[in-house]
């Protein structure tokens, strides 16, 4: 920040020499230093990857405000230990650092452009006024873009910028009105960028020229990019531009390999069990794109992959995949054909990451996704877990065209991994993924083999022992499709969904009325108790995620509401003044295996829970001839319920 505040207030008259013959400026410290801030700040990327753990799901937590936030509350600890002491001893030979907290008010040049970058974001440009000096840069710049560009003895910058002065001046006019400094530039970026792309869709600028013309002024003032960025993709959301023809004439052509990609992205999505009808292969209409969208792919395929341009590319490869994700189908498979073309050994990428889109707009296929990672584990015994089935089907070995017959298929699990975050809304998750659970849990149960060992074991002579063993196993695979739908639950929404879980799926899936099992009985208790047993160790493990299962976790502080919130709704539905919907078998084992696991591993929790719904819901454990749960729940209650627990000892005596 402080490099950026110097070197950007500062004119390029002022040049240095490098011990390599590099020359090097002012505008050219500027530009790296800011485009490692924009990187820091993951400026580049959409607000969802933002968002972590339960932060807010907008763009709003890695600002520059934010990050000084956390350079001031790192330092505000640092310097008390002996420790911190040397290591400032030893950095202070080289760097002068300093402990005293700072805002953003200490980098007017800095917060006054991204105040304009904001702007920029929310609403379409106003504000130029001719005569002014920002209004002579913006003319400066595009006389410098655009300068072999004259129709008619009109130039782009009269028609385009409200200039009333004469045409373009001559090359060292422009490049003296130039050397100014970086934050100036900048300001007048985004309404050259204004200026540029309307003449371009009233067709008196060339695609192709203004593709050069945008490179000239990244070239000119590499930290540019940023508005590049910034205001294309604003223009985009805005959807006030019309689509272009990627014809190969005006525009870049995506044709040679379009088909390709398309098909190879249907192949990936259809061997996870994702089928999408809709998905249109190589259709008659042309390939097109938004206006603004276009520019920007146009502009990145004109880099050279080389050591100078990587940390552009790095820069506006990230933001131009996120924002054609956002575009509809087919915007993301006609930039990975253009940019496939452009680098062949980059395909296999480029097809992965184009096959995300279909997530980004059909809610339908993610929840084909997620059964597919369901259905990917269940197995018949714990050794297929890691076999035949489980991780090895869920996550898989990779994938690349290395593999015989073109690109191989990838796991579902990994597909999800990188899927997740295109997702739009995921309040619905927590009811796919119960359901999902459940129907793991009933072909656990129901599986042929499971059946027909029950049905020998009724017949053996120590079948209830062998009984036990054969619900051992299937007890274990489904703590296993339960740790696979808390791990879902988690990834795909933090803290935030993991609360609305329990306060809101939860007892809403309690109180529905679920169609009991068509075979009925014993296989149909069976599938009703163990359903209980998933959803207990399925709410525990998420539980255990978002908060831990102790109170060192920031995130604990809100472990007693929503915990203490649940355990009132168990009180109250056993003391009958909640009426549920659900097979009594199945509520009555979520309620022991949710107070098991709690008692015997995360004892922590107990004492955020109200003593009365402790008293109460130990009562209700009781009534089901559970006294021994009872009495441990009282006892890690705290002081209060622990005489609680001691009168119980001595009632039952």
């Amino acid at each position: 920040m402080p490099l950026c505040e110097v070197f950007g207030s500062t004119s390029p008259n002022v040049s240095w020499t490098l011990p390599t013959g590099e020359e090097l400026t002012s505008h050219a410290v500027f530009s790296n230093a800011f485009t490692l801030l924009l990187r820091l700040w993951r400026f580049n990327h959409p607000p969802f990857e933002n968002a972590m753990g339960d932060a807010t799901p907008v763009g709003s937590q890695l600002t520059p405000e934010y990050l000084l936030l956390v350079r001031n509350s790192k330092l505000s600890d640092f310097g008390k230990s002996p420790k911190d002491h040397m290591k400032l001893k030893r950095m202070s030979k080289n760097l002068n650092i300093s402990l005293e907290l700072i805002f953003m008010d200490s980098f007017p040049k800095l917060k006054s452009w991204y105040r304009q970058h904001q702007e920029c974001i929310a609403s379409t440009l106003t504000g130029l006024v001719q005569g002014t000096t920002v209004h002579q840069i913006v003319d400066a710049l595009l006389n410098m873009m655009f300068r072999k560009i004259s129709r008619g003895g009109q130039s782009l910058t009269s028609t385009t910028s409200g200039s009333s002065s004469s045409p373009a001046s001559g090359a060292e006019d422009v490049s003296m009105r130039l050397k100014v400094p970086a934050w100036d530039i900048l300001e007048g970026a985004p309404y050259v960028l204004d200026a540029a792309l309307t003449a371009c869709a009233h067709g008196r600028l060339l695609p192709r020229d203004l593709a050069t013309g945008l490179k000239d002024l990244a070239d000119l003032l590499p930290a540019t990019l940023a508005t590049i960025v910034s205001y294309l993709s604003a223009e985009v959301t805005r959807g006030i531009w019309k689509p272009v023809f990627m014809n190969g004439t005006d525009w870049p052509s995506p044709s040679a390999n379009l088909f390709m990609v398309e098909q190879q992205i249907k192949k990936i999505i259809a061997a996870t069990g994702v089928d999408i009808p809709s998905l249109a292969i190589g259709g008659s209409s042309p390939a097109m794109l938004p206006l603004p969208l276009a520019a920007l792919v146009s502009l990145t395929i004109t880099y050279k992959l080389d050591k100078a341009s990587e940390r552009f590319i790095v820069l506006i490869g990230p933001a131009l995949s996120s924002l054609a994700e956002s575009c509809p189908w087919p915007c993301m498979p006609i930039i990975a054909s253009l940019w496939a073309q452009k680098v062949k050994r980059w395909s296999d990428f480029l097809v992965f990451s184009a096959s995300r889109t279909v997530f980004h707009h059909n809610i339908d296929a993610v929840v084909q996704l997620l059964r597919s990672c369901f259905t990917s584990i269940p197995g018949l015994s714990p050794s297929t877990i890691y076999s035949n089935g489980g991780v090895g089907a869920l996550l898989g070995h990779g994938f690349g065209s290395h593999f015989s017959g073109g690109m191989s298929a990838v796991a579902p699990g990994i597909l999800y991994l990188r899927v997740h975050r295109s997702v739009r809304n995921i309040m619905f998750m927590t009811e796919e993924i119960v359901s999902l659970l459940m129907s793991s849990v009933r072909d656990i149960a129901n599986s042929g083999l499971f059946r027909e060992n029950l049905e020998k074991l009724k017949k053996a002579k120590f079948g209830l022992r062998y009984r036990q063993v054969s619900l051992g196993a299937a007890t274990t695979q489904v703590q296993f499709a339960a740790s696979l739908g808390a791990s879902l639950v988690w990834l795909s929404g933090g803290l935030s969904l993991v609360q609305l879980l329990i306060q809101e799926t939860l007892p809403s899936w309690f109180l529905s009325a679920h169609t009991p099992d068509q075979d009925g009985g014993e296989p149909g208790g069976l599938v009703a108790m163990l359903s209980g047993y998933a959803l207990a160790y399925f709410v525990v493990l998420c539980g255990a995620l978002a908060w831990g299962v102790d109170s060192s976790s920031p995130t604990s502080k809100r472990r007693p509401k929503v915990l203490g919130a649940h355990l009132e709704f168990l009180a109250s539905a056993i003391d009958g003044k909640i009426s549920l919907g659900c097979e009594y078998a199945t509520w009555h084992a979520y309620v022991t295996g949710f107070v098991s696991l709690m008692v015997g591993c995360t004892k922590k929790w107990v004492l955020d829970v109200n003593v009365d719904v402790l008293r109460r819901l130990s009562n209700g454990l009781r009534q089901w001839n559970e006294e021994e749960l009872a009495i441990a729940l009282l006892g890690l209650g705290g002081a209060e319920a622990t005489a609680s627990a001691a009168e119980l000892i001595i009632e039952i005596g």
